[in-house]
């Protein structure tokens, strides 16, 4: 794929010819199809993503408009910027409404599913989280190892190999994007408010980056799913090998 997208001739001839070379030495990867069943639940998901960041470039908007003038609420504005920012107001307000709609629709789907209840047990997962994770992966028996699981994730650097030496990437584009988003979310709210974790962030900011902390938090968030869902076992609230405050000896996921 890379040949073809690196050509300096590129017709159809050209990417024919190349495709049929790549086909004929067995070089193209077969691509994962996702479940029928799953692909509605995945695809509603990744629209209220959408209209969440549609939510929030709406309020940024305000947040500039009150910045520009210095005003502390849009009613210290002036007319005709008050009804600029009541068209924003107007979108979020809408917006709110359709991602209330969207996450009900989906309760039905996927609330009763087993491994859903399982993700919910893991800290900093939420429903959103869960449900866009248990969505994204569509069966965790695709992943033969735990390594290609977190590369999938975009959770681990890509790698440049030459004379020997090993070179990382950061933000590595392959792989899922939705995936990195729900585990970075997920390890900000479990920082927030699980001490054990957190204590492992600050562990960590001590001597590494503040983004580079909080993605081996997501990674190690990202490793108790792979192993719940590989083993079909729930959530033994530990976390590094040591049990969180408060959840030694529970074994059951919340509804």
């Amino acid at each position: 794929m890379k040949a073809i997208a690196a050509a300096k001739v590129k017709t159809d001839k050209v990417d024919s010819d190349t495709l049929a070379l790549l086909l004929r030495a067995d070089l193209i990867p077969a691509a994962h199809m996702i479940a029928l069943a799953q692909r509605g639940p995945r695809d509603l998901m990744r629209t209220r993503l959408r209209l969440v960041e549609k939510s929030v470039s709406a309020r940024n908007s305000i947040d500039r408009l009150l910045e520009k003038f210095n005003a502390p609420d849009v009613t210290d504005l002036d007319e005709l910027y008050q009804l600029h920012a009541g068209c924003h107001v107007a979108q979020i307000q809408l917006l709110a409404e359709q991602i209330h709609t969207l996450e009900r629709a989906l309760y039905p789907y996927l609330i009763p599913d087993v491994d859903v209840q399982r993700l919910l047990w893991i800290p900093g997962l939420d429903k959103v989280n869960a449900f866009t994770i248990y969505t994204e992966i569509d069966g965790i028996a695709r992943f033969p190892s735990a390594g290609q699981f977190f590369s999938y994730c975009r959770l681990v650097p890509g790698a440049d190999n030459s004379g020997g030496r090993t070179r990382h990437r950061p933000g590595s584009k392959a792989g899922n994007r939705y995936l990195k988003l729900a585990f970075s979310h997920a390890g900000i709210r479990a920082v927030q408010y699980n001490p054990e974790i957190r204590a492992f962030f600050k562990a960590k900011a001590r001597k590494k980056p503040i983004r580079i902390a909080r993605t081996l938090v997501a990674l190690e968030l990202a490793r108790i799913v792979y192993e719940v869902l590989t083993k079909q076992e729930d959530f033994n609230g530990r976390f590094k090998g040591r049990p969180r405050s408060g959840h030694a000896g529970q074994a059951h996921p919340p509804n």
